[in-house]
């Protein structure tokens, strides 16, 4: 009989990986029919989202009186929000439109990396937005002091990080 500790160390020992090839996808049980045209609007969403985004980050980058924390924090948002939707969309539209419903093990590792790591950086770009409205409200004489463009680079660093 092993015990719990004996299992854990041959284990780690044990050489044999186990992964599927591939993973079915299933897009929306019951509305196989409907998925070319549920197609249409995540498309149209992700045509919006990407613009938008795009939008706002040029208009940030290009207009000098924006280059505040605020406005820089947002544009941070907006690419890490694009990113987002850049890592999962074409994967649902492989399924809708062309009912391509296999994924490969490893592009679903990397789609599943992108996705949690653009998501942490989009949480840590709302903290790092909430903290500039904190300094705003509670010291606004000392705003400009304290978020100085070093300190927004390290955030934002920190945040991709």
């Amino acid at each position: 009989m092993f015990s719990f500790s004996d299992l854990t160390i041959m284990s780690l020992f044990n050489g044999t990986h186990s992964q599927p090839p591939f993973f079915l996808l299933s897009g929306i049980p019951g509305l196989e029919a409907s998925h070319t045209w549920i197609s249409i609007p995540l498309s149209i969403m992700y045509v919006i989202a990407i613009l938008g985004n795009g939008i706002i980050v040029h208009i940030v980058h290009k207009n000098p009186s924006l280059h505040e924390p605020q406005y820089v924090f947002l544009s941070m948002l907006a690419a890490t929000n694009t990113g987002m939707s850049t890592s999962a969309l074409p994967t649902v539209l492989n399924v809708f439109l062309l009912n391509h419903r296999e994924i490969e093990f490893h592009s679903c590792l990397a789609q599943m990396f992108f996705i949690h790591t653009c998501s942490s950086m989009e949480s840590a770009m709302l903290l790092a937005m909430a903290f500039d409205r904190f300094v705003a409200i509670r010291n606004p004489l000392h705003y400009t002091a304290v978020l100085t463009h070093s300190h927004i680079t390290q955030m934002g660093l920190a945040a991709v990080a």
